[in-house]
């Protein structure tokens, strides 16, 4: 039997989980999400048809009312009535989102993504309509909080908020809870999201310096590593951070990141140069079989933290406004782009997907044997500066 204390003390784990209160998996529980919030679901079988139910959120609801929601449920069922019938289309939008994220989001996204939608939902949404009538919300209802969370500058946030109202409500009208989705009245009537420039440099000798500055950091081998190898491969922070030791074949020099963890849900291969397959071999001196090829400092099972790197690049003296993560990306691409490389090559590293639908249904072995010249060229290339100022040999010649 679950008690309040018990439920109070129940942490977070990587996916969503549930606990019963008592045996039997008919009727009361809680559910724990990635996020730490916990919310009452009840579960009842009728007519061989099982019905589940959102009671409300812990602490504001307790554990005792929320057995007496239940319990009321319950006598309803014994009655013969079916208290579920009438309520479908008077569902509430709070109750409405915790269906579609138990559905649509936590089964399919990863943890952190589905964290993120929570708190979108609880921070910004569920304060001014969780308690309304899904289908009685209206647009203007929406966007006064949108306009609240423009005035702080986050126009992304907006967007991205108006956004995941929409699925909301597209899943309502798909399971036939609301009519519409009103979030579409509001086209246009948000800011642009200014356009977001990393910064980087681009300057041959500069570019030769943070190498060297790379190669003389003093502290961890795992995050002088992890700089290494985000610079020949410029993928993402995320997806570097994340790496697992599976992902990677060093006989093939392929590290091949999975759809899950890439932000287009796309299979991406990256070619390793002979200097990339170097670093992880030293790698593989230190994390041994981890899972992870860049653990946190205080758990092998987690990886590093998106602070990371950047901090390091802070210690050599690269502020947030000269050079971070992202930017071994936009570094990249100017450099093989003033080398005349082929655009295709390029933006298929990245892993950009074109707006074209033509030009975005390449898969993801595309060009694979020119970009394999192209990462071999471009790690020669950042050793070659990092070495002094020196004239390289232009691909091809």
């Amino acid at each position: 039997m679950l008690t309040a204390t018990g439920v109070k003390n129940l942490k977070a784990r990587e996916k969503r989980y549930e606990v019963f209160d008592g045996d039997n998996r008919n009727g009361l529980s809680v559910e724990v999400m990635p996020s730490g919030s916990k919310f009452w679901r009840g579960r009842f079988r009728i007519d061989g048809k099982v019905y589940r139910r959102s009671l409300g959120k812990f602490p504001a609801v307790g554990l005792k009312e929320a057995r007496e929601i239940c319990a009321d449920l319950r006598g309803k069922i014994l009655r013969r009535e079916n208290p579920f019938l009438k309520r479908e289309k008077r569902m509430s939008f709070q109750a409405l989102a915790e269906e579609w994220l138990n559905v649509k989001v936590f089964p399919v996204r990863t943890p952190n993504h589905s964290r993120t939608v929570v708190s979108r939902l609880e921070n910004y949404v569920f304060p001014y309509i969780g308690k309304k009538e899904a289908a009685a919300v209206l647009p203007g209802e929406i966007l006064v909080f949108l306009r609240k969370i423009e005035s702080r500058g986050t126009f992304e946030t907006a967007h991205r908020v108006k956004q995941v109202c929409g699925q909301v409500f597209r899943y309502g009208v798909a399971t036939g809870r609301v009519e519409r989705d009103v979030t579409a009245d509001l086209k246009g009537a948000l800011s642009e999201v200014p356009e977001k420039h990393y910064p980087t440099i681009t300057a041959p000798e500069e570019i030769g310096g943070l190498m060297r500055a790379i190669d003389g950091l003093n502290g961890s081998l795992g995050v002088r590593l992890a700089l290494k190898l985000q610079a020949y491969t410029f993928v993402r922070p995320g997806e570097l951070r994340k790496a697992e030791l599976k992902e990677f074949d060093l006989e093939k020099a392929e590290w091949r990141i999975p759809p899950a963890r890439m932000k287009m849900k796309r299979l991406h291969i990256v070619p390793l140069s002979t200097q990339a397959l170097d670093v992880l071999r030293e790698l593989r001196l230190f994390t041994g079989e981890m899972k992870y090829l860049f653990p946190t400092f205080r758990s092998v099972e987690r990886p590093m933290s998106d602070a990371t790197v950047n901090a390091a690049l802070r210690r050599l003296g690269y502020k947030q406004d000269v050079f971070t993560g992202h930017s071994f990306r936009s570094m990249a691409s100017t450099i093989l782009n003033e080398h005349q490389f082929n655009r295709d090559w390029i933006e298929r590293q990245l892993a950009h997907v074109e707006g074209n639908s033509v030009r975005a249904a390449y898969n993801y072995a595309d060009y694979l044997p020119e970009r394999r010249k192209m990462m071999q060229w471009w790690a020669d290339w950042l050793d070659a500066q990092a070495k002094g100022p020196v004239k390289f040999p232009e691909p091809g010649s």
